[in-house]
């Protein structure tokens, strides 16, 4: 794909397959020209966003019954001229339509190109037309919240807020480069000192955020953990509402790993049902209990589960340490004791033993009970505050990687004026940072980038 080129381009826009209607987007400088050749009206007197009703017709034969809506340039998706097909969605049509189409003068889009145009055509910038991919994407209301966040606007009008604070500043350093026999200083280096450590906070802040965002966009997960029969199974599919794991009373079930997705409040959780964990010479039951100890690794939450009235708290604590062992840090924990059901359960003695403890959550899984508060504190886990409070949350690995790179940019320049290092290296540290920032935006791209970002898209966006 040419950034430079001019073609007019055609594409199905909805979803492939049958459907009552079907969209075909024709987009570039000839478009008018070409779709007239196949329509049954006149364009070219047609004021922008005006739908007009009509037939495409396959030179004397009328294909379908269409609606035409007109989009003049600049104010169309692309910022070019383009024209919206509605048609029936019969396979066959939508086919057909395309295929009159390029034989009147256009060429099929590549994927993300339409959006790819919009940017080069500065209806959106980069950060923007990647939050196109990921609403399309969404399957959860946090997902497309953050998305439209993103696509609105609000985290580019942070990067360049931030850019454009620093580029006062990089300005005054260049211009002592200018001056440097003179030895005089025109940016005032406590103020830059500040706006560094207050761009760094920001910076830091949106790139730790990246873990929280990395979650929402493909799922929290979440590994359910305990020993063989603790009624890991059976919670799974409490939480679930429906028998996706073999429940049985035979020790050891579950020798791989089960998992789903289920949405909470606007949040998709990815839960994993795990083999039990014990000590076993069955060589398949290890291999699962192994794939069990990875899940643990690679979650954000992990509920282990245990007996409320068969295990001990030494037991408890030794499993504790097991699953932190294996899981590494900065992990979220929640304990569940099951099986509160059980005529033996006393919840007094209960209390008194496990005292040690802190929110340990007693749940039935077998009857559903407490399953409810479960949900709550599964939403409270993943900073349900900062989803809702409207603040930028980083999804895009790319936009991650620029943020790290441009935290130690900052460090370098808080490194070098503590250590009184000349104008020239101070001023290589804060184009780093800008360079670094840019790339989120696109206000420094190169076409392998661009082509990179787009080539994921899907065709006819």
């Amino acid at each position: 794909m040419k950034l430079t080129e001019q073609d007019t381009i055609c594409a199905l826009s909805t979803a492939p397959g049958v459907g009552g209607i079907a969209v075909v987007r024709v987009s570039g400088p000839r478009t008018f020209e070409i779709v007239e050749k196949v329509f049954s009206k006149k364009l070219s007197d047609t004021p922008s966003h005006t739908a007009l009703h009509g037939w495409i017709m396959n030179r004397d034969e009328k294909l379908d019954e269409v609606v035409i809506t007109i989009f003049r340039n600049p104010k169309s998706y692309t910022g070019e001229d383009t024209a919206e097909i509605s048609c029936h969605g019969s396979i066959f049509i939508q086919q057909k339509l395309l295929e009159i189409l390029m034989q009147a003068g256009t060429r099929l889009a590549n994927p993300g190109e339409y959006t790819m145009r919009a940017y080069l055509n500065g209806k959106m910038d980069l950060s923007q037309a990647e939050a196109v991919a990921d609403m399309i994407a969404s399957e959860s209301q946090a997902e497309h919240k953050q998305a439209l966040h993103q696509m609105r606007g609000g985290f580019s009008k942070e990067i360049n807020g931030l850019r454009d604070k620093l580029i006062h500043f990089a300005s005054l350093i260049e211009l002592e480069l200018d001056f440097a026999e003179e030895d005089v200083e025109f940016a005032n280096r406590p103020q830059l000192k500040a706006l560094i450590e207050e761009i760094s906070t920001v910076v830091n802040d949106l790139k730790e955020s990246f873990s929280l965002g990395n979650a929402l966009k493909n799922g929290v997960p979440v590994a359910i953990l305990g020993a063989p029969n603790m009624g890991k199974s059976t919670l799974l599919n409490a939480l679930l509402n429906e028998d996706r794991a073999i429940v049985s009373d035979i020790a050891g079930t579950t020798r791989d790993t089960v998992e789903d997705n289920i949405t909470l409040g606007g949040i998709r959780f990815k839960f994993i049902d795990t083999a039990g964990i014990r000590t076993t010479e069955d060589t398949i039951e290890k291999l699962g209990i192994e794939r069990s100890l990875a899940k643990a690794k690679e979650a954000s939450i992990l509920l282990l589960l245990f007996d409320a009235v068969t295990t001990t708290p030494e037991i408890l604590s030794a499993f504790i340490t097991e699953v932190e062992n294996a899981a590494g840090p900065d992990k979220k924990i929640i304990l569940i004791a099951n099986k509160i059901d059980q005529p033996q359960f006393n919840e007094d003695i209960f209390e008194q033993e496990f005292s040690s403890f802190k929110n340990i959550l007693p749940i039935s899984a077998k009857n559903k009970l407490h399953i409810d508060l479960l949900k709550k504190q599964l939403q409270q886990a993943v900073h349900f505050e900062r989803i809702n409070s409207g603040s930028t949350i980083v999804t895009n690995a790319r936009h991650h990687q620029a943020l790290a790179h441009a935290s130690i940019s900052l460090a370098d320049i808080t490194s070098a004026m503590e250590n009184n290092l000349t104008s020239d290296l101070i001023a290589v540290d804060i184009r780093k940072t800008l360079y670094h920032l840019g790339e989120i935006t696109g206000a420094i791209s190169a076409d392998d980038l661009l082509h990179s970002i787009f080539s994921k898209f899907c065709i006819g966006k």
